[in-house]
């Protein structure tokens, strides 16, 4: 049997290591194998609980803001005035002071999620049916986007993973220029997550969702599109497949949305005008 492999170095945050024993090519050894971290990440307002959402514990402040806009708990980043991290042995709490004028001061009692989100579900706990089938306003501007930059993004996306690198169970929301350039990224166990994370990182730092497109290393499910549309993104890339409500939201919502996105193809869902150059992109690939 092998000697047990030491601890890994300047591995990135959100990141443990737990002793496993490994079995490969016949040999059998010890290792400390680098496995993402699962928290429960407690949403407060004004000292009020609203939800619990399995995360991982980074980026928190730019969860919070992030969520607050997607769930619509907020309607514009200064109604958030400050988001205090309280760490304790059960999990992380997200204490959040909000103006009056929040969305979230005048609802009702039920629209607080009674269930805990988990990491593969962005409306779990939701009591109500307009608490998930929630419609955005319709993005009309005429955002388009290279189809040759979405390649370049593609490309360079892996890289930029970290955490996933380092323990293969995350997913990433990358905010990508039109030159293909990756300006943000940001990662999660929880694909729902990692793109309020991304939408807070953007607010917080004010950049523009105007000229660029959203890249996911996930599927694009039914809240994916929602929290891209309510963030004003209007062209979605996911590496692997949409769902039916998905495409019919981002059909309703003037959202571009692109499936199983890889450097040689894709397919394209919904208001293909916003993405250009398709022949170019297809010559490209041959």
């Amino acid at each position: 049997m092998q000697a047990p492999s030491p601890v890994p170095a300047n591995e990135p945050c959100g990141i443990a290591y737990r002793r496993t024993l490994r079995w490969r090519g016949g040999e059998r050894g010890s290792i400390m194998d680098s496995v993402a971290e699962e928290v429960p990440v407690a949403m407060l307002y004004n000292d009020s609980p609203f939800s619990v959402m399995m995360a991982s514990p980074t980026d928190l402040e730019d969860f919070a803001l992030g969520f607050s806009m997607t769930e619509g708990t907020i309607s514009d980043p200064s109604q958030l005035l400050r988001i205090e991290v309280r760490p304790s042995l059960e999990g992380i709490e997200l204490a959040m002071e909000v103006t009056d004028s929040a969305p979230i001061v005048s609802m009702p009692n039920d629209a607080t999620r009674n269930l805990p989100g988990r990491s593969g579900c962005g409306l779990c706990g939701a009591s109500r049916l307009e608490q998930v089938l929630r419609m955005p306003l319709p993005i009309d501007r005429p955002t388009t986007y290279s189809a040759l930059a979405l390649r370049v993004a593609l490309s360079s996306l892996k890289g930029l993973q970290p955490m996933n690198e380092a323990a293969g169970s995350t997913h990433a929301a990358a905010w990508v220029l039109p030159d293909g350039a990756i300006e943000v990224v940001r990662e999660d166990v929880g694909r729902h997550n990692a793109l309020d994370k991304l939408i807070g990182a953007m607010r917080r730092s004010s950049t523009s969702t105007n000229e660029g497109l959203v890249l996911l290393s996930s599927r694009a499910s039914y809240e994916m599109v929602s929290k891209a549309a309510y963030a004003g993104m209007a062209i979605v890339a996911a590496v692997s497949a949409p769902t039916a409500l998905a495409i019919d939201l981002a059909k309703a919502a003037g959202i571009c949305l692109v499936g199983f996105a890889r450097s040689d193809g894709f397919n394209i869902y919904s208001h293909p005008q916003r993405l250009l150059d398709l022949e170019a992109a297809h010559l490209a690939a041959v």
